[in-house]
């Protein structure tokens, strides 16, 4: 594999990655713009550009645009984030132009017709009531939300029914065109395909994206608090938040390491303690979620109403547990995991082309995997003790919890409770 960058006069930059054994490229393009570098009002824009890329341009319909993604066997798709947007496709190698083509297309002539508006608006409000009947996916909303209060961080990627309902023609033409900008975006490519070819396509196709820069995001400040959703339904959805490490921290693949030891797959301590010996868990985890300028280590647990009152000393009780007697073999384990899922992404042109994208708009550069391999086996049983200790001496805690939460022997505890058991 062979990683090669350039940069266009204009500030875009094509980033590849030769797999030259495949048949097939995925390639695509990642706006350094998401959910977070939205105003209140423009709460969910992005997440609707991204619908309204696939519904018509001036060159092609909506239906031409399936129609020729289709027609060579390939496909098109995008997804939105907190602080990106994507847009990409997978074809075979010798149909690259044609993805190219579609994708210069769809984000830099979409016509944003009134009726496909309309449409598309009714489609993201059912998809937003299909969410809210989700609670094991509002928990992780309400999570950042009480982690981040009042901040862009905190806010859901969907948006709500009344800032999606209130979206016109110009104001979603307009936010693509001041968001959308060359210096901003990353062309990116893995599988058969030669960098030069790509170039040559991104001058053409790409070459006219106005080149300002634009402004980032508002600094997140993560925050104690909880958001409480009583509901009856049959389980009680439980998450946990600490303050976790920035991509840029130190700690960053030590939070990676010690999420593995302590709620990480079938032999991890949370796994093994709540589910296996105790059955209060059908599903239980931890993970870690960086951005930017912060960052979240947390708990999930899904539980009968009537365990609740006996799960949360078991989680505080593990996380204390970690920090003094966390050991080599569990901290190997964990790291075996996290090398095997980077290597395994290697294996897929898609997976690999995410990867390229994301590490460029991140650290300005590709991470050979020698270098990401070498950081991860950096981080032995002593750094993942420390982390515990960094996590429960932090500056709070926060929690969000949906379900019948009165349960038996007291239900969910009070905020205040909850906490002291995390806290040093």
């Amino acid at each position: 594999m062979s990683v090669e960058v350039t940069r266009l006069e204009n500030g875009l930059t094509i980033v590849t990655d030769s797999m030259p054994h495949l048949q097939t490229t995925s390639v695509g393009v990642w706006v350094n713009t998401g959910a977070r570098h939205e105003s209140v009002r423009e709460h969910g824009v992005s997440h609707m550009l991204e619908h309204m890329a696939f519904k018509g341009t001036e060159r092609r319909s909506a239906l031409a645009i399936a129609e020729e993604i289709e027609t060579v066997g390939g496909h098109l798709n995008a997804h939105t984030t907190h602080e990106a947007t994507a847009y990409y496709a997978r074809v075979l190698r010798q149909d690259l132009p044609l993805a190219v083509d579609i994708l210069s297309d769809i984000l830099q002539n979409s016509v944003f017709d009134p009726e496909e508006v309309e449409r598309e608006r009714g489609v993201i409000i059912s998809e937003i009531g299909q969410a809210h009947d989700t609670p094991d996916d509002v928990v992780f909303d309400d999570l950042l939300e009480a982690a981040y209060p009042g901040q862009p961080l905190g806010r859901s990627i969907l948006g709500t029914v009344d800032t999606v309902s209130a979206f016109s023609r110009d104001e979603l033409q307009g936010y693509m065109g001041q968001r959308y900008l060359a210096p901003g975006m990353v062309l990116a490519a893995a599988g058969g395909l030669e960098h030069e070819q790509l170039v040559r396509l991104a001058r053409e196709r790409f070459g006219d994206l106005p080149r300002r820069v634009t402004n980032g995001a508002e600094r997140a400040v993560f925050s104690s608090g909880e958001r409480r959703k009583d509901r009856d339904l049959e389980q009680v959805h439980l998450a946990l938040a600490f303050e976790g490490p920035t991509y840029g921290d130190p700690d960053y693949y030590t939070a990676q390491v010690f999420s593995g030891v302590l709620g990480g797959g079938m032999s991890s301590r949370l796994f093994q303690e709540v589910r296996e010996k105790r059955g209060l868990c059908y599903s239980v985890f931890a993970f870690s979620w960086s951005f930017a300028d912060t960052g979240v280590f947390g708990l999930y647990a899904g539980t009968a109403p009537d365990h609740v009152a006996e799960l949360m000393p078991v989680l505080s009780g593990e996380m204390g547990r970690i920090g003094e007697d966390a050991t080599e073999e569990e901290t190997a384990r964990a790291r075996a995991q996290i090398k095997a899922g980077l290597l395994m992404g290697l294996e897929s042109s898609s997976s690999r082309a995410e990867q390229i994208a994301r590490q460029y708009m991140i650290h300005g550069r590709v991470l050979p995997i020698d270098e990401l391999v070498a950081k991860v086996d950096a981080v032995d049983a002593a750094a993942v003790r420390r982390y515990a200790g960094r996590l429960l001496s932090g500056p709070g805690l926060a929690l969000s919890a949906i379900g019948p939460l009165a349960g038996k022997d007291g239900g969910l505890e009070s905020y205040d409770r909850i906490a002291a058991r995390f806290t040093h």
